[in-house]
């Protein structure tokens, strides 16, 4: 008879997630996952004034709360068949792509890294190694043999000294991580550094935004900023190009750090692609439209079944009848009633809680 295992919370992940497993001989047999914590955004929403609806819908989430309210407000303007204008469609972009930076960098270095990385290995590295090894890789002006040095010294002083913080309960490495001391030392120099490179994200998003999480300056048909080149409570010339500076500090670290230690850190795991599989259709929603319509995007969409690139249907616009007809939602696997799967507009969220069960409902 195997061990049954819970883990409830996983941590460092944006959102609340349970893990189940049953392990038998050291080898896991079963797994499930599941989403513990039902919000019901739904059910506040009923009764209230729509131009109301994005300020609540993005309280579903401290991280990820731009995207709720923008798909929000949207939905109201689609309803309303609404027209953007075009420099409120180009704040809402900033903004959007802003977090979506944030998001990025802070997932790959603060909330997933760690498991691939071997953070007290670290301490075995040649700085100068590493910073030769780095300077090979971009060009990024924070991978000096100074900087890395320095970077070994700080994590020494926390090793040391019993300062590990969230790696204080017993971060022993595995045998499953693969990443040689310099890589590793690498990562930590860069992990520090991405601290630092996230807020200039955070700090667009507050500035456009009127504050973060939970931006303040969307309006159904538009936004409600004022530019002006002398009020302190509006944007300024001075503000503009403030975040023009920021866009750009993100723009070199992207470019230069993420994407490098990305595909750097990603090759030592290559063999990871091929364990399991999950659904193999993808969806991709256009999205940063480039008019006041919303046909014209710096970010196209489509649909993949079947992990088939030859069956690649371009979705062209918000309103693009395969994407609006086609569309569904399935409450099989939630804790709502019912299990067919629905157009939106006909679908319902009615709440029905049973507490986890192995079956999947």
């Amino acid at each position: 008879m195997g061990q049954r295992i819970t883990i409830d919370p996983i941590t460092r992940i944006e959102g609340h997630l349970r893990i189940d497993c049953e392990v038998d001989g050291g080898k896991v047999k079963k797994a499930w996952s599941s989403g513990q914590m039902w919000r019901g955004v739904e059910l506040i929403l009923l009764g209230r004034d729509p131009r109301d609806a994005w300020a609540i819908t993005q309280r579903i989430c401290g991280v990820c709360t731009t995207v709720h309210a923008i798909a929000s407000v949207r939905a109201v303007e689609n309803a309303l068949q609404m027209e953007v204008p075009l420099n409120a469609q180009y704040i809402r972009n900033l903004i959007i792509l802003a977090h979506a930076v944030h998001d990025h960098i802070v997932h790959f270095y603060h909330l997933s890294a760690l498991d691939w990385v071997d953070v007290v290995s670290a301490l075995k590295a040649d700085p100068d190694a590493t910073s030769k090894l780095a300077e090979s890789l971009s060009t990024w002006q924070g991978n000096g043999k100074y900087e890395m040095r320095a970077v070994k010294e700080r994590l020494k002083g926390f090793v040391d000294g019993g300062q590990l913080g969230i790696f204080t309960n017993g971060y022993w490495g595995h045998p499953a991580m693969k990443l040689p001391p310099e890589v590793n030392l690498l990562a930590v120099a860069h992990y520090l550094q991405a601290l630092d490179v996230q807020r200039k994200a955070n700090k667009i998003v507050s500035i456009l935004g009127s504050k973060t999480p939970h931006i303040q300056n969307v309006a159904v048909g538009g936004v409600s900023n004022a530019l002006a080149t002398d009020s302190q409570g509006v944007l300024t010339v001075e503000r503009l190009l403030a975040i023009k500076g920021w866009i750009d500090e993100l723009a070199d670290f992207v470019k230069n750090v993420y994407l490098v230690d990305v595909a750097a850190i990603g090759a030592f795991y290559a063999d990871w692609t091929k364990y399991g599989a999950g659904v193999t259709n993808y969806l991709c929603v256009p999205d940063i439209p480039m008019d006041t319509k919303g046909t014209q995007f710096a970010l196209p969409g489509g649909y993949i079944a079947n992990k088939d690139l030859g069956s690649f249907k371009a979705i062209k616009t918000f309103n693009d009848e395969y994407w609006v007809k086609g569309v569904e939602e399935s409450t099989k696997h939630s804790w709502y009633e019912g299990s067919k799967s629905l157009h939106p507009y006909k679908g319902e969220t009615k709440p029905q809680y049973t507490d986890f069960k192995d079956d999947g409902k």
